[in-house]
């Protein structure tokens, strides 16, 4: 194999290995989690359980955050009309930061019959991280208001988060997350052959994990042969 070929080989095996260390992180994990809700109603106490799924997508320099419900939770004594219901919650935040976040939704677009378990649209609200790291979503309390009443659901079995992100602090602070593209150490590798091959691996230096760039270069070296000098 020429000296070309054999390089480019190398460069290839050397893209392919980084690209599958990138793969094998994922930036986000989501599960359905059972949470108990003991509500606080006007007319008494009341307990249901619900699955609850959390999502996020990343939306500008933060990241849209949806909570789901799949059951109805708590009830009411008379029927709640068209738009008579609105709701909203907190979400607890985990892991590189803490605190609470909020998000809301529309009201019920249809009628909820009386002693029904009310269903919740799907809430959402924006995320902006303020660290780099892992985050976790977990739900929090729920607040329902209706013909000017507040019931506030709590939940009491401990659920674990329902969603992890990896994210990336918005203004930029945080851990480094490898080389940059600018000056500066590590963008530029010293030249081992001819021209054409040094352009190349310089290539690769920019869009390869350094450590496999490394073991490129180590093996270009060993592989060459030896100049004669006279």
């Amino acid at each position: 194999m020429s000296y070309r070929k054999r390089t480019a080989a190398l460069a290839s095996a050397a893209a392919l290995a980084g690209s599958a260390v990138l793969m094998a992180a994922p930036a986000a994990h989501a599960e359905v989690v059972d949470v108990n809700y003991q509500c606080k109603t006007p007319i008494g106490d009341k307990s249901a359980v619900s699955p609850i799924d959390i999502k996020g997508v990343e939306s500008g320099g933060g990241y849209k955050i949806t909570m789901s419900w799949q059951k109805g939770v708590s009830s009411s004594p008379v029927e709640l009309g068209k738009g008579a219901m609105n709701p909203s919650a907190t979400i607890e935040l985990g892991g590189a930061d803490s605190g609470t976040m909020t998000v809301t939704g529309p009201p019920n677009a249809e009628a909820i019959p009386a002693n029904t378990p009310i269903k919740i649209s799907d809430l959402s609200g924006t995320y902006t991280p303020k660290k780099t790291g892992k985050v976790t979503f977990t739900a929090g309390v729920l607040t329902i208001k209706a013909l000017g009443t507040t019931t506030t659901c709590t939940p009491t079995n401990d659920p674990k988060p329902s969603l992890t992100l990896d994210v990336k602090a918005a203004a930029g602070g945080g851990s480094a997350q490898g080389a940059g593209t600018g000056s500066g150490s590590g963008a530029e590798l010293p030249q081992t052959g001819p021209e054409d091959s040094a352009i190349a691996l310089g290539t690769l230096g920019g869009t390869v994990l350094l450590a496999g760039a490394t073991g490129v270069l180590w093996l270009t070296r060993r592989n060459q042969p030896a100049r004669v000098r006279r």
